[in-house]
């Protein structure tokens, strides 16, 4: 009977309950009509319908309600159409049930269901339970089932692409890529490993260059080396450059420390350094200073002790007195003007004759020495001589990271000095930034200090020049970096459901940005959670207390600018898992962003996101009501075969009726406590006398 019909036959069946006389009261029976119901089949029940009593088939059963009520097979018309998708039908005496297939199960959580209020089966996700795959791989959800898939660098001995944990243990072995590849004319100079994601770095033997490609060789996912493809190509410096008057003794070699020497012609004498010139790794010969010149009276005028200088006289020359005129002519490194200019004559027999000169610190000179050979012939040759400034400070110190100190060497402890101050810095992780400043100051202090306004995470060189004596000290300092700016999230709050979570690339303010990290901890230890003492645990942790932990983690390069993550993926980003949030827990998600320089860590933090849990589903609550309006209905029906009892009871029907009546009132019974059992009446065919 449907759910329209037991609305309608309960009023009635309320009605007559009230019409019918007290158990006990006399009364006068009319027996002239034939009592149609003491001849309803077992399976039948008795019913008033327009004034007339009828015999109907209880439900589950099928017939004229007299002769015959056999039973009704439902799951004849096929599982799929009276059950619903992915189940099995099961008939029984006068009903039938729902169960689901393996891999599903019932919307209302029980075993089997008759879907009369709207019950089915859905898809059971296995891989809500944790390590189901095992290590070293992850779990993918499929309509009534599941499967495994080996991580990335990682793969089944059995060369399966995937498996399914059935009973037998499988696991997922790392792979190896074995020997390194063979480059021609390269060898390896470094090798991580030979497992997933190790690199191997090849140079270029000796002698040759590198020609084009790359040199580094990564074992793939698939137990294979990617690369390298470099190409060595064998130095060649080409014919060497010929010096004037000279001739050259050469093995035609044109290959790496291959050597070209050069010997002076007849009347020309050698001056550089060296006669012979090397095929270097640039694929050039070397630059050498070996030049042949005309013979001279002397040469060879040298430098020594800063202001002497000396020279070589000719062997056509020794033992011969000379006489050598000195033209000085000096410069102060601070002024526009020669403020010197000393002329005066030696006389030496010596063969390397040395002269001292008396010069200023700090000044330019350009000194011309001359003679003249007996056929007067005036041979002059000038060299110019640099005076080094005395220096006036030294000992420059750094302290608290942007401050400095020096002390004075020269001048009194009174006198003011000016010191110039030229600081650049620059970043090697932000090509455009430059800070530069320039300033002075003025102290009589004989231990100056000076505090920097300088910015974090940056090289500096700081040169510092005394004006007055026209001395500078080049300083480098590097400033360490500090937390980094604030990540800027767009704040989510969602319930019941894991949200897709944007992510903003930061700027390396402070110092290089070095990695994201995603944390989820429960919403309960929000106001307890401080972004620099965080124990970065992973989900798959062996802590069995576990507070929170990082979902993902990202490499600073590796981030673009507005890309999005969604939580409770199941991939793995970094070495971190993004496992499912659980069912009926409530969450607190948090953005970090670390920096990381010269060994120091800095870090900052911002909430992300808040998670919080639904209320009931609707399909709880309508269950709930169902089976209520079922149990009122159960109570009503057994009032009415107890009056129906006392009545027959009081009127003393024929021996036949009352075992018939007997029969009836069990069978009724039967049918409500089945009615109860399934939750919903269905209508059967009626028999009319």
């Amino acid at each position: 009977m449907s759910s329209g019909g037991g609305r309608a036959l309960g009023p009635l069946l309320l009605l007559l309950l009230l019409a019918l006389p007290r158990c006990g009261a006399r009364g006068i029976v009319n027996r002239s009509i034939p009592d149609v119901c003491a001849t309803c089949h077992i399976h039948a029940t008795c019913q008033q319908s327009g004034g007339k009593s009828v015999c109907i088939c209880n439900y589950g059963f099928v017939g004229n309600g007299r002769t015959h009520c056999q039973d009704k097979d439902e799951c004849q018309i096929g599982a799929s159409k009276i059950c619903g998708n992915h189940t099995l039908c099961h008939n029984t005496h006068g009903s039938f049930y729902c169960v689901c297939l393996d891999g599903y199960r019932a919307s209302n959580n029980n075993k089997t269901f008759i879907p009369n209020d709207g019950t089915n089966c859905t898809d059971i996700d296995e891989c809500e339970e944790s390590e189901l795959c095992g290590h070293n791989a992850r779990c993918v959800n499929t309509e009534g089932s599941y499967m495994c898939y080996c991580n990335d660098g990682y793969k089944l001995e059995t060369g399966e692409h995937s498996f399914h944990q059935d009973g037998n243990i499988v696991s997922c072995k790392g792979v190896d890529c074995g020997t390194p590849p063979f480059v021609l004319n390269a060898h390896p100079t470094s090798v991580s490993g030979t497992t997933y994601r190790s690199e191997v770095t090849y140079d270029c033997v000796h002698g040759y260059l590198m020609a084009g490609g790359s040199g580094t060789a990564v074992c793939n996912a698939k137990g294979q080396w990617d690369g390298p493809d470099l190409v060595c190509k064998e130095i060649d410096c080409g014919k060497p450059l010929p010096i004037p008057h000279t001739t050259m003794t050469w093995d035609n070699s044109t290959t790496l420390r291959s050597r070209v020497y050069y010997h002076c012609k007849e009347g020309y004498y050698f001056y550089g350094d060296r006669n012979f010139s090397e095929c270097t790794i640039d694929q050039s010969w070397e630059n050498i200073t070996f030049v042949c010149k005309e013979e001279e009276l002397f040469s060879n005028l040298s430098i020594f002790n800063e202001t002497c200088v000396s020279w070589q006289r000719k062997s056509g020359r020794l033992g011969v007195q000379e006489t050598y005129t000195f033209h000085i002519l000096g410069q102060r490194l601070d002024e526009k003007i020669f403020s010197e200019d000393v002329v005066f004559n030696i006389s030496t027999s010596e063969d390397n004759p040395k002269v001292c000169l008396d010069l200023d610190s700090g000044s330019n000179y350009v000194v011309n020495v001359t003679t003249i050979s007996s056929t007067n012939i005036t041979v002059s040759v000038t060299v110019a001589i640099q005076t080094k400034v005395k220096e006036a400070f030294n000992n420059v110190l750094i302290f608290n990271d942007t401050c400095l100190k020096w002390r004075r060497n020269v001048r009194g402890t009174h006198v003011e000095d000016k010191y110039s101050f030229h600081v650049q810095g620059q970043r090697w992780y932000q090509k455009n930034f430059f800070h530069e400043m320039t300033f002075e100051i003025s102290t009589h202090k004989q231990a100056p200090e000076v505090c920097l306004d300088l910015q974090p995470g940056t090289n500096y060189s700081i040169n510092i020049s005394m004006v007055a004596m026209n001395f500078s000290l080049l300083v480098s300092m590097t400033t360490q970096i500090t937390d980094p700016p604030f990540p800027e999230v767009e704040f989510v709050a969602v319930k019941g459901s894991a949200p897709l979570l944007r992510l903003r690339k930061a700027e390396d303010q402070n110092g290089p940005i070095s990695l994201y990290q995603v944390i989820v901890l429960p919403l309960d230890l929000q106001s307890t959670f401080i972004c620099d003492s965080f124990d970065a645990t992973s989900f798959f942790s062996n802590t069995t207390d576990m507070k929170g932990y990082v979902a993902a983690e990202f490499r600073a390069k590796d981030v673009a600018d507005n890309m999005s993550i969604a939580l409770g993926d199941r991939h793995y980003y970094g070495k971190f898992y993004n496992a499912p949030l659980k069912l009926g827990e409530e969450y607190c998600v948090f953005l970090k962003i670390i920096s990381e320089w010269n060994k120091v860590r800095t870090q900052s933090c911002a909430v992300w996101a808040q998670i919080k849990n639904l209320s009931p589903t609707l399909q709880y609550m309508t269950a709930v009501g169902l089976g209520t309006v079922a149990a009122v209905c159960l109570i009503l029906f057994l009032s009415f075969s107890m009056a129906r009892s006392c009545l027959h009871s009081s009127v003393h029907p024929p021996p036949a009726a009352v075992a018939c009546e007997a029969v009836h009132l069990s069978t009724t019974v039967d049918v409500a406590q089945a009615g109860v059992a399934s939750s919903f009446l269905e209508t059967e065919s009626v028999s009319l006398l």
